[in-house]
């Protein structure tokens, strides 16, 4: 490749239309090795996200929610958390919605809810390409779609069924449309940037809006038409951001209780105070927030612990997941917890090359045009960075590693523009071409940090960064003396290897991270982890042991459930279909998690009591007795743990009034009435069905 080829200029608006070619031969105005560099990188992005995809895993709390989509379209349009539509999951439903078309078109299967994960991953790729193309050209498109490949985080991210897949294709196609519309100046590409934002709140509510201060400044401070039009044009796209932003709580707040599920995460039953209260004002206490007043439950109490499915101390989050109890300062971090080993080795590998480079673009380009676009971009992408930096910083995230893809974008799309940039400075030499090799030299040495953790991961890594590191910059100095400077390795400019060389120096850190998903004990965390820290679970500290042994399971860190009954689970559930004498529902039970495994194997109608937390007053004990009074309900199971399995107070939660009451007036089941499974012993079975125990309500 010529050295002059490196660098390609942005698209520039042209009324010619491109000649169809073939799908593999790059566009006109970009070098011939785009499209077929681009379609690689897709080819690479689409092994790391479906390889293994058949040993996928249920999400234990949300696979409950597609499951009862696939059985009714109530439930699949309020995101119902079990067939009977009587609570819904704790979140908007808008990520869920793809799951359930797949598991209804597929049929459900853990392969058939994590597939359009994977699909969302690859159009993520090609999107992101696309944005970074119309801004800084085809090179610097290429080296951020590679940069996002080959991040770790994205490589795990697009492996699990939870909300930021769809979040972070979201947001970058509203990125895509902003771009378009600060730099034209139309309305259009501006309103559809507000839907795309509308569209990514239904995936992770407040969360999504985090993403506006980014969008609203790029077209304020750069669209080439006048104050009052940029205004004006700002009015109406965050009307439309709004409308479809609010489009699923209003529907939820305008049809009446009584035909729709109760909202979880909430004392009143409304869709707002899940939305602001419980997967926000919550998240953000130990700042001053407090969501007391909006009928949301209590997330935690004192700071302390909360128990959560995988076993983790967790509490509500905003907008998706469940955190880590204790608050921003505590258990998680505080403000250095993105630079720490947990999240930096899963995201950070690039954080140098990204900063030097929005410094210098900034630095040098302040004195172009106000609608200069190179300069715009990087103001959309380093403001949409440093907003999401502060939101997790500030609040806390536990061991949600998947919540990072919404990072990982700018800093890959920030590191490939910015290599372009610092590379052309170089070439162009002065005091600015010292930018380049300082930005590598930053970068290495930062990757052999990272690395310095799991010393029994990729021994071979930080040596290896560093050895290259230490040969790019011996090139690219050797290439800017007299006597080496036009010299080159065959047809190669000696200063284009070094620049590859380089490249080389900053991916192999995140590529071999990225690669561990192959690996079946390292890439299916469930959380978005890889590499070691998958190995070890979530949220764990980074351990130093080598190649996990050859039984290691294939997934770790993740509660998962499964669609076959355990022999026990078989037996209770044959003894309550025989004499269930015609109850709507099989049973009731004080815990969603004793409900999840019959509504995940069998789609049965189980009757959860108390939400996610254990907190919701719903059903109320007027309600479960008159179920019981109509014969609609038989069967109630007081579950272990009862009260609030979010702050750990056990007796405190309002199902306490109910498991009081049917203590009181129903009939114990003896556990051998349902059977017991042969290869445990008897006094075992007693001991689970003790911790459980059944009582028939008539």
């Amino acid at each position: 490749m010529a050295t002059t080829e490196l660098l390609t200029a942005p698209d520039l608006p042209s009324a010619a239309r491109a000649v169809r070619r073939a799908p593999w031969r790059s566009p006109a105005g970009q070098p011939a090795y785009a499209r077929p560099a681009l379609l690689g990188i897709a080819a690479l992005a689409g092994v790391l996200f479906f390889w293994g995809i058949g040993r996928s895993g249920y999400h234990v709390f949300y696979a409950n929610g597609v499951r009862s989509m696939t059985e009714s379209w109530k439930a699949f349009v309020f995101g119902s958390y079990d067939p009977a539509n009587t609570i819904t999951l704790d979140k908007l439903p808008g990520f869920l919605w793809p799951q359930a078309l797949s598991a209804r078109l597929l049929g459900f299967h853990p392969w058939a809810l994590t597939l359009p994960q994977a699909v969302e991953g690859v159009l993520s790729v090609l999107v992101l390409f696309r944005t970074v193309r119309r801004w800084a050209g085809a090179d610097a498109a290429l080296l951020a779609a590679a940069a996002f490949t080959l991040t770790p985080v994205v490589a795990g991210l697009f492996r699990t069924a939870v909300e930021d897949p769809a979040f972070t294709l979201l947001l970058l196609l509203a990125a895509d449309a902003a771009q378009r519309a600060a730099r034209s100046g139309r309305l259009g590409p501006l309103l559809l940037a507000g839907v795309w934002v509308g569209l990514a709140f239904q995936t992770k509510m407040l969360e999504a809006w985090a993403v506006l201060p980014a969008l609203g400044a790029v077209y304020l401070l750069s669209a080439p038409v006048r104050l009052r039009r940029r205004l004006g044009h700002l009015a109406l796209a965050g009307l439309v951001t709004l409308a479809v932003s609010a489009s699923w709580v209003a529907m939820a707040t305008l049809t009446p209780a009584a035909d729709r599920p109760y909202i979880d995460g909430t004392t009143n039953n409304s869709a707002y105070s899940m939305v602001v209260g419980y997967n926000f004002l919550n998240r953000f206490s130990s700042v001053g927030l407090s969501a007391q007043e909006t009928g949301s439950v209590v997330s935690t109490r004192g700071g302390g612990p909360a128990p959560h499915p995988s076993g983790a101390a967790q509490t509500p989050g905003p907008g998706g997941g469940q955190q880590h109890a204790g608050g921003p300062m505590g258990a998680d971090g505080g403000w250095t917890k993105m630079f720490g080993s947990q999240f930096a080795p899963q995201t950070g590998w690039l954080y140098p090359l990204a900063a030097i480079a929005l410094l210098c673009a900034l630095a040098w380009r302040r004195r172009e045009p106000r609608t200069d676009p190179l300069r715009a971009g990087y103001l959309l992408w380093g403001c949409w960075l440093a907003v999401f930096f502060a939101v997790f910083s500030a609040g806390s995230v536990g061991g949600h590693s998947y919540y990072m893809g919404v990072i990982a974008a700018p800093l890959a799309a920030l590191s490939g523009a910015g290599t372009i940039l610092l590379w052309q400075a170089y070439r162009d030499g002065g005091r600015r071409a010292w930018a380049l090799p300082a930005a590598v030299a930053a970068t290495v040495a930062w990757s052999a940090w990272l690395a310095r953790d799991f010393p029994g991961f990729l021994p071979w890594l930080a040596p290896t960064a560093l050895g290259t590191g230490a040969l790019a910059l011996l090139l690219l100095g050797a290439a800017k003396t007299a006597r080496l400077g036009g010299r080159g390795i065959g047809r190669v400019r000696l200063a284009t290897v070094g620049l590859f060389t380089a490249l080389a120096a900053v991916l192999v850190g995140p590529g071999a991270w990225a690669a561990s998903v192959l690996d079946p004990a390292y890439g299916n965390s469930g959380m978005g982890t890889v590499g070691p820290e998958a190995r070890h679970g979530f949220g764990s500290r980074p351990q130093p042991a080598g190649p996990p042994p050859a039984d290691a399971p294939a997934t770790s860190g993740f509660p998962s459930g499964s669609t076959r009954l355990t022999a026990a689970q078989q037996a209770l559930y044959d003894y309550l279909r025989a004499h269930d004498e015609g109850a709507r529902y099989l049973f009731a039970a004080t815990s969603w998690s004793a409900s999840s495994p019959y509504i995940l194997a069998t789609g049965a109608e189980v009757l959860p009591m108390g939400g996610f937390t254990g907190q919701v007053p719903a059903p109320s004990l007027d309600r479960v007795r008159a179920l019981i009074g109509g014969g609609q309900l038989r069967f109630v199971m007081i579950a272990k743990g009862l009260g609030s399995q979010v702050t750990g107070a056990k007796g405190a939660g309002p199902t306490e009034a109910i498991a009081s009451w049917v203590r009181a007036n129903c009939t114990l089941v003896p556990p051998a009435a349902y059977g017991q499974p042969a290869e445990q012993p008897a006094e075992r079975t007693a001991d689970k069905a003790a911790e459980q125990p059944l009582y028939r309500c008539s």
